[in-house]
C-alpha cells in the first residue's frame, strides 16, 4: 500500500511542508509516498500584508506549484482528526463528508484571533486575521468617506499594541487622509493593557514605536482593557468610552481549534508541544508545524513565535522529517537561531532589528525599503519550477 503524507492547511507551513515532503522523496527516488493537501483553496493568503490597500490581491496561487512537485491538492475543510484509525474527516466544497487516511499526518492549519473575549466584538468590532474579514474592514474604511462626518465616523480604535496592532494603527492615518480628506480630524488610538507602547518588545524598539507614533499622530492608551464594544464605540474598563465607528480587534491570537483535537500538551495559546523532529508529544506519527507548534528555535529557551518567518521554516523542517519518518532516514532536528524584527510604521518608514534582544539596526525609509522586499518577494511561493523550489525547499538552504 502506498504511503500517505496528509498536510492540513495551505498557508506558509502546510506550503512549504509539502514542498519539502516532495523534495525529500524526489531526493531518495521514491515514488511510493503521496503527498496531500487539505485546505480550503489551492492559494496561498499572504496574511502579514492584510493591514494594506487591495488586500484581496495578496495571494499567490498553488495548483501551478502543487502540480509541478507532484503534491496533491484535495479543496476542503478537515473537520475531525481521529488519531485511532489514522484518519481525518473533512467536508468538500460542497460539504460532502470524507475520510482520508494517512501514515504521517502534518497539522498547519494556523491560527486566528479570539473576538470573544469582550462583549460585543464579536458583532461590533473588525479584524485583519483573515482575507474575507480584512476585506470587509478596507470596505468599511472605503465607506467611511459616505457617511456623515463626526468623531466617531473619523476615530478609529486599534484594540491590541501587539505586531499587528502596530502596523494597522500607523498606516491608519495615511489611509484615512486618503479617504476623508486632507483636512479631516481624524483620530487613531491604540488600546494597550501593557504599561507602555510596544511593552513586549526591546526599549530599543519601544522607543522607535514610541517616536513614529508620536509624528503620526497615533494615540495610546496603556495600562488599558477594553471592557466591551457596541454599535457606538468602545467602554474601557475604568469607564471610559470612546465613540467610534471602526473598532479593530487585533489580540486574542489563538491555534487553531483542531488541536484540542489531540491528546497531547498545549500552550495558552492552544499550540501543540512538540520535540526537536516537530511530532507532536505523545504521537509519533503526527507532526505540528507553523502557528499551531510551540517549538524550541534554540538551547537558549526561545520558541517559535506565531509569524510567518517562524512558520516557513517550521514547514521545511516538518515536511522532512514526515517524509524521512517513511523512508526511514535520518531527521533533522529544527533549530532557527536567527530571529529578525520588520516592522512597518506607516509613512514614518519602518524599523529592522536582529536578534531575541531586538537590536535596531535599520529605521525609515532603509527599514521600510527591506521591509518591501520581505513581503513582496522573499515570503512569497517559489515560481512553478520543480528544481527551484525543491532547492528552496530544503530546510537547510540559506534563508534570511
Amino acid at each position: 500500500m502506498r504511503k500517505q503524507i496528509l498536510i492540513v492547511g495551505a498557508g506558509f507551513s502546510g506550503m512549504w511542508a509539502a514542498l519539502s515532503a516532495a523534495r525529500l522523496a524526489d531526493k531518495h527516488q521514491n515514488d511510493t509516498i503521496d503527498i496531500t493537501v487539505i485546505a480550503p483553496q489551492p492559494e496561498l493568503r499572504v496574511r502579514p500584508r492584510f493591514y494594506e490597500n487591495a488586500v484581496q490581491t495578496l495571494v499567490a496561487p498553488l495548483q501551478p506549484l502543487f502540480d509541478e512537485t507532484g503534491v496533491n491538492f484535495l479543496r476542503g475543510t478537515v473537520a475531525q482528526i481521529l488519531p485511532d484509525s489514522k484518519e481525518v474527516s473533512w467536508a468538500d466544497a460542497s460539504g460532502k463528508t470524507h475520510l482520508h487516511r494517512y501514515d504521517r499526518l502534518i497539522l498547519a492549519s494556523g491560527s486566528h484571533v479570539n473576538r470573544s473575549l469582550v462583549t460585543g466584538a464579536d458583532a461590533h468590532a473588525f479584524d485583519l486575521d483573515q482575507l474575507e474579514s480584512a476585506a470587509v474592514l478596507e470596505q468599511h474604511l472605503k465607506d467611511l468617506a459616505n457617511k456623515e462626518e463626526s468623531d466617531a465616523r473619523n476615530t478609529v480604535v486599534v484594540c491590541g499594541g501587539g505586531f499587528t496592532g502596530i502596523e494597522m494603527a500607523l498606516e491608519l492615518p495615511g489611509r484615512l487622509r486618503d479617504i476623508l480628506g486632507a483636512d479631516a480630524k481624524t483620530r487613531v488610538v491604540v488600546v494597550e493593557r501593557g504599561p507602555q507602547p510596544g511593552a513586549r518588545y526591546s526599549e530599543e524598539l519601544r522607543n522607535v514605536i514610541i517616536e513614529a507614533s508620536a509624528e503620526l499622530g497615533v494615540e495610546w492608551l496603556v495600562n488599558t482593557e477594553v471592557e466591551s464594544v457596541d454599535a457606538t464605540g468602545i467602554t474601557l474598563k475604568d469607564g471610559q468610552t470612546i465613540a467610534s465607528q471602526t473598532v479593530i480587534w487585533t489580540v486574542g491570537v489563538q491555534a487553531n481549534d483542531l488541536t484540542g483535537q489531540i491528546d497531547a500538551p498545549r500552550d495558552r495559546q492552544g499550540r501543540l508541544h512538540v520535540n526537536a523532529q516537530l511530532q507532536v508529544v505523545g504521537h509519533d506519527d503526527i507532526y505540528a508545524t507553523g502557528d499551531v507548534a510551540y517549538a524550541a528555535t534554540d538551547d537558549k529557551g526561545n520558541h517559535a513565535l506565531m509569524t510567518c518567518q517562524h512558520a516557513i521554516l517550521l514547514g521545511k523542517f516538518a515536511g522532512n522529517n514526515a517524509a524521512a519518518d517513511l523512508l526511514e532516514v535520518a531527521p533533522l532536528p529544527y533549530r532557527q537561531e536567527n530571529y529578525v524584527t520588520c516592522l512597518d510604521l506607516g509613512a514614518w518608514g519602518a524599523v529592522y532589528t536582529e536578534g531575541w534582544d531586538q537590536q535596531v539596526k535599520l529605521t525609515r525609509a532603509e527599514a521600510k525599503k527591506l521591509k518591501l522586499s520581505i513581503v513582496s518577494e522573499l515570503i512569497y511561493p517559489p515560481k512553478a519550477d520543480r528544481a527551484v523550489a525543491f532547492e528552496i525547499a530544503d530546510p537547510l538552504a540559506p534563508f534570511v
